[in-house]
């Protein structure tokens, strides 16, 4: 079967306010833009996720918000604290757990993490500015299977500016 994987960084936000720690810091107008955008890009190229797993912050929270609408049916997002500033180990563990069921997954997060799961997964390096989507398949039989392995391939990345 063939797998999908979105590894996803949050869009831009705004600089911390007075008082507002980093996970608290909103997206910018720009950033709503931008998730959007991707959303819509990934919508038409049939990269329509089935599950949304993200880092708890607020910024990737409004992230996934902006996206949403771009998607029918709209998949489940689940929230965990542990994607917070969380790079291999835990999206190894995402994958691990998954349903085999799932076909497709987008995982938000945030860097440095993120560029380090591409690596690990694609064996490339890529640089992902804000709101950027990696876009890896991989035909492993189980997601268990590609978590231990760097089996995925690199299709494309996903930027705002290059839409």
């Amino acid at each position: 079967m063939e797998r999908r994987l979105i590894v996803m960084r949050h869009a831009q936000a705004r600089q911390p306010e007075p008082g507002q720690t980093d996970h608290q810091r909103p997206l910018s107008d720009l950033g709503r833009r931008q998730a959007s955008e991707i959303a819509q890009r990934l919508s038409e190229l049939g990269w329509t996720p089935d599950l949304v797993v993200s880092s708890d912050a607020e910024r990737t929270r409004q992230t996934w918000e902006a996206m949403k609408p771009n998607f029918d049916p709209s998949p489940e997002a689940i929230w965990r604290d542990d994607l917070y500033l969380a790079g291999v180990d835990a999206a190894m563990g995402i994958l691990t757990a998954l349903d085999d069921h799932i076909g497709s997954v987008l995982i938000l997060g945030h860097n440095p993490g993120w560029q380090a799961v591409i690596s690990y997964l694609a064996g490339q390096r890529e640089r992902l500015t804000p709101a950027n989507a990696a876009l890896l398949q991989t035909a492993a039989d189980t997601w268990a299977e590609t978590a231990g392995s760097q089996g995925f391939q690199l299709t494309k990345v996903l930027r705002p500016r290059s839409l």
